[in-house]
């Protein structure tokens, strides 16, 4: 190729430049070529369609500084990369990618410092730079037999891993997991009281912004799960509702049978750092697992009102809502993993299992969006939950600026993380039922204008009540803490480490029992077989 034949090429666009300054990550890979096509670059192009995909140049340092490859050498690179995507003894299955050439101008400013500490200068002159843009696959592609993925900026072969393949082929799954149809249900085995409130909350919320009716105001339930997703037909040609349906509306006891795992642990960890002040185990349908999160991180976190514009808005209320909704609608459901919401001294932190499209801290700037559960974020929509895709992480990070003066975080993974960092102010209630610190470091009140029954410190009992209960004070904290929802009497017994069962009905269970500090769950039949006590809440 003469002067004037690169003349005539392509200039490097503006946004490509961006990418190559940008530096590599699990979305971008820079490989250094002059003459041919370097060994790993399939194992880049199998790891990026295992992924989310991404874009790999060819004749860049990994610094971002351009090196360039041989413009004589540069056509014959760009179809020899064609040939062997679509050879399937290199990529199975074979892929159909092109490769294309740009010409770049350098003015030779540029440097950066590699791994080593050496400062590599980019000098001027014009430079040829392939570029190849990997999409993701519906399915798992092999080079040579192995299986990649990408992990941060590297292309980590997993083949040998059998767990980090089985995630791999889980996010490759033609249809999302909610989507499994139950045709052995009907419509009627809902709870026709939860669709109903879906549907006037619908309502409401078109009306107040819209002015108009909602779709679903006309419609029978039955329609109203079709159009939303929630009545399917699968590949077998059964009909019938699915995973989403059941978990949105479903018993509980439906919800047991079809997702046995699903559970959210909200936990309260701020004084009792070695096991929880408050905690709120939630197993039911998502509207009402919403609710429940929701009046739990309203409970313990301080209500601070900012300015948005010109009016006062609660920064809690809307912080709570993103991330109770972001954790519910784009959670893995096939995953066993536990999600959480914990509430430190100074951060929340939310968990849930997850199908990652990437790995690492998520920027805000770089940010894709990309629905996990569609159906379920829709209904979410429709109802209030949530917004549009990709508004909840920047609503997050605005209040979380106006309510703690930090910024969130959001890290992607098979376990995918939330972090809110919380200021002083946040965690600082006032007023009635404001939380202090008896002298046994416990919470003695609750916040949210109540105290959850005695859990309060031993000072609140009277000497003849504390006197007739066998154990210590803090093992007491702890089984008051541990009954705010209700429990076994082996589970309290546990709790308490007392290996006696005896001793501990005699004289810790009875004369709980007795003072009213806790209540029987079924107080008409003593000895019912399930029979469980709590802590009755006092206002």
């Amino acid at each position: 190729m003469n002067w004037m034949e690169r003349q005539r090429s392509t200039p490097l666009p503006d946004g490509l430049l961006r990418l190559i300054r940008h530096g590599e990550d699990y979305h971008l890979e820079y490989k250094e070529a002059k003459t041919d096509l370097p060994k790993s670059l399939f194992d880049s192009v199998c790891s990026f369609s295992n992924r989310e995909g991404g874009d790999i140049f060819l004749g860049v340092h990994d610094t971002g500084v351009i090196l360039g490859v041989d413009p004589d050498a540069a056509g014959k690179m760009v179809t020899n990369f064609a040939t062997l995507a679509n050879n399937k003894d290199k990529i199975f299955p074979p892929m159909y990618l092109t490769a294309h050439r740009y010409c770049f101008i350098s003015d030779g400013t540029f440097s950066a410092v590699d791994k080593h500490g050496k400062t590599i200068q980019e000098q001027p002159g014009e430079y040829e730079v392939i570029h190849i843009h990997i999409p993701v696959s519906p399915t798992v592609v092999r080079h040579r037999n192995r299986i990649f993925d990408r992990n941060d900026d590297a292309d980590v072969d997993i083949t040998d891993f059998p767990d980090m393949v089985f995630q791999c082929y889980a996010r490759k799954q033609s249809t999302y997991y909610v989507n499994r149809v139950y045709p052995y249900w009907s419509v009627s085995d809902l709870r026709a009281d939860l669709i109903e409130k879906a549907r006037r909350m619908a309502i409401t919320r078109k009306q107040l912004f819209e002015a108009q009716p909602h779709e679903w105001a006309t419609m029978k339930d039955e329609e109203l799960l079709r159009t939303s997703g929630l009545i399917l037909t699968d590949e077998q040609g059964r009909t019938g509702i699915t995973l989403a349906a059941v978990l949105l509306f479903g018993t509980d006891n439906m919800i047991m049978s079809a997702c046995g795992h699903h559970k959210t642990d909200c936990i309260y960890r701020v004084y009792n750092l070695d096991r929880y002040d408050d905690r709120d185990v939630i197993i039911t349908n998502l509207l009402e697992s919403y609710e429940r999160m929701f009046a739990f991180g309203q409970k313990h976190l301080n209500d601070l009102f900012v300015m948005d514009g010109i009016q006062s808005v609660s920064a809690r209320d809307k912080i709570l809502r993103e991330i109770i909704s972001n954790s519910l609608a784009h959670r893995d459901y096939s995953s066993g993993y536990v999600a959480k919401m914990v509430i430190e001294a100074d951060r929340i932190v939310v968990e849930n299992g997850n199908r990652a499209h990437g790995i690492g801290a998520l920027s805000l700037e770089t940010f894709q969006p990309f629905a996990k559960n569609p159906a379920i974020s829709k209904v979410f929509r429709e109802i209030g939950y949530a917004d549009e895709l990709g508004s909840g992480m920047r609503n997050s990070y605005k209040y979380t600026r106006q309510y703690s003066g930090a910024e969130p975080e959001f890290i992607e993974g098979d376990v995918f993380k939330i972090i809110i960092p919380l200021s002083v102010g946040a965690m600082t209630k006032v007023g009635p039922g404001a939380q202090v610190k008896n002298t046994g470091g416990q919470v003695s009140g609750q916040g949210g204008g109540q105290e959850s029954g005695h859990v309060g410190g031993q000072e609140k009992l009277p000497p003849d009540v504390r006197g007739a209960i066998k154990l210590e004070d803090k093992k007491l904290t702890e089984l008051l803490a541990f009954c705010h929802e209700p429990r076994s009497r082996s589970e309290m017994q546990e709790v308490c480490g007392i290996s006696s069962r005896d001793y501990f009905r005699t004289n810790i269970l009875k004369p709980l029992i007795d003072h009213g500090i806790i209540v029987m769950l079924y107080p008409d039949n003593p000895k019912h077989r399930s029979q469980k006590y709590y802590v009755p809440a006092h206002e």
